[in-house]
C-alpha cells in the first residue's frame, strides 16, 4: 500500500441485536493491503438505493428512531416489531457494512498488471460495503470510468443501469415484445425510459402522481398510466393494446397493483381475440416483482385466464444466469452512455455522517420520486 494511504477508514453498519434493537453507527475499519488482483479505492460517491435501504434499515421502524454518540461518530437506534423479527434472524448479532454500489479513486494496488493500471484511475465499483471510506476489492469488480468522468457521474453505474438493461434483456429473452413499468418516475425509471426509446421499443409506465406523469412525458414517454386515476383500468388496457405489451416489472410488490396488471393485460388481449375460449388467452401474461415499496400483502383476483405468471426478479441472479459474457457486454455499455442514457440524478449530497441525522433518514427513508441522496464518504 502507499505510503500516504491511510491504515483505516469509517465505514457505516448495520446492526440487529437480539432484543429488537436496530443499531446504524460508524466503526473505524482496517484497510488490509492489497492482494496481487485487489485494489483499494478512495470512495468519493456512493448513491442510496432502495435495495440499499432494506438492508440499512431492516425491518425497523423508523418513526421510531433516536439519535446518541457525536457528531462525527452518530449512533442511531429503532426498534423492530416483534413480529418482523423473525424474518431478521439470520442477520441478528451481526454488524454488517451497507452500499451495494459506489465510485472513486484507486489509491493503492496489487502486483498484477491488471490491478497496477488502475492505480490513480476513476473507477465505479459493484460489491457492497460501499459506505465506507476506503474500499479493498477485486480488479474484476472495477470499471474504469472513461477520462473526464466523476464519481458522482460514475456512483449509480451498476444497480439502476443494469436492473433497467436486464428488464429489456428478459423481456427479449422471454419472447416479449414490450413492457410494462411500475414507479415508473424513479431515476431508474427514467433511464429505462431511455433505453427503450434509443432500441425502439414500446413502454408502459405506471406513477402514481401528475408530476410524475410530468417527468416522464418531458423526456418523451409515450405511454403514461396514473394509478390513482379513476380511468387508470381503462387507460392501461388501452397502452397495453397499443404496445402489445405482456411483461411486467414491478417495484410496488405489495397490494392490488401487480393482478390489475395482469387483468388488463387479458382484457387488451381479448380485445383482439378472434376466437372466444373459456380458459382465457392462450398468449402468456408475466409480471415480475422486482421491490417492495409497498409492505402490504400482494392481491389479485385471478381473472386473467390460465397463460399467466407472476414471481420474483432479482439482478444478481439474473447476471448470473445470462453468465460472464452478457453480462459484460451490459457493463460496457453503461459505461459508453454513462452521461447520456444511464444519467443519474440526486437531491443532495451528505457525509456518512449526515447519513446518520435524524432529518436525512426521514427523507431518503421515504424512497420517493426526487429525493435520492448521495454519499461522499470522504466528504
Amino acid at each position: 500500500m502507499h505510503a500516504t494511504t491511510p491504515t483505516a477508514g469509517l465505514q457505516l453498519r448495520s446492526l440487529i441485536k437480539p432484543d429488537g434493537e436496530l443499531e446504524l453507527s460508524l466503526v473505524n475499519e482496517a484497510i488490509p493491503s492489497p492482494a496481487a488482483d485487489d485494489v483499494v479505492v478512495r470512495i468519493e460517491a456512493a448513491p442510496i438505493n432502495p435495495s440499499d435501504i432494506g438492508l440499512l434499515f431492516g425491518a425497523a421502524d423508523m418513526s421510531t428512531a433516536t439519535a446518541a454518540g457525536t457528531s462525527t461518530h452518530p449512533v442511531i437506534t429503532a426498534r423492530i416489531p416483534e413480529r418482523a423479527m423473525k424474518g431478521m434472524a439470520a442477520r441478528v448479532g451481526q454488524s454488517l457494512p451497507v452500499g451495494n454500489e459506489g465510485a472513486g479513486v484507486v489509491v493503492a494496488a496489487g502486483a498484477s498488471a491488471e490491478a497496477q493500471a488502475l492505480l490513480g484511475q476513476t473507477v465505479a465499483v459493484l460489491g457492497g460495503a460501499m459506505y465506507t471510506q476506503y474500499r479493498c476489492i477485486k480488479v474484476e469488480q472495477c470499471l474504469r470510468l472513461p477520462a473526464g468522468t466523476t464519481p458522482a457521474e460514475g456512483a449509480s453505474c451498476f444497480v439502476n443501469p443494469l436492473t433497467a438493461l436486464g428488464m429489456v434483456e428478459t423481456m427479449r429473452r422471454e419472447g416479449h415484445k414490450a413492457l410494462v413499468h411500475t414507479a415508473a418516475a424513479s431515476n431508474l425509471g427514467q433511464m429505462l425510459n431511455r433505453i427503450c426509446i434509443k432500441d425502439g421499443i414500446a413502454l408502459v409506465n405506471i406513477v402514481r402522481k401528475p408530476e410524475q406523469e410530468a417527468i416522464l412525458r418531458a423526456i418523451g414517454a409515450r405511454y403514461v398510466c396514473n394509478a390513482t386515476a379513476p380511468t387508470f383500468m381503462d387507460d392501461l388496457t388501452q397502452a397495453l393494446i397499443a404496445t402489445g405489451a405482456t411483461i411486467a416489472f414491478d417495484a410496488t410488490g405489495g397490494g392490488k397493483l401487480a393482478g390489475q396488471i395482469l387483468s388488463c393485460m387479458e382484457a387488451a388481449l381479448n380485445k383482439t381475440a378472434t376466437e372466444y375460449s373459456r380458459y382465457g388467452s392462450t398468449t402468456h401474461k408475466q409480471v415480475y416483482i422486482y421491490g417492495g415499496l409497498d409492505t402490504s400483502a400482494t392481491e389479485f383476483n385471478r381473472n386473467f385466464g390460465m397463460a399467466w405468471g407472476m414471481g420474483g426478479w432479482l439482478l444478481f441472479p439474473f447476471l448470473q444466469r445470462i453468465g460472464t459474457e452478457a453480462a459484460q457486454a451490459l457493463r460496457q455499455r453503461v459505461a459508453n452512455e454513462l452521461k447520456t442514457t444511464f444519467a443519474s440524478n440526486y437531491a443532495k449530497e451528505i457525509s456518512l455522517a449526515q447519513a446518520l441525522q435524524l432529518d436525512a433518514i426521514q427523507t431518503y427513508g421515504q424512497r420517493a420520486t426526487g429525493i435520492k441522496y448521495l454519499i461522499n464518504p470522504n466528504q
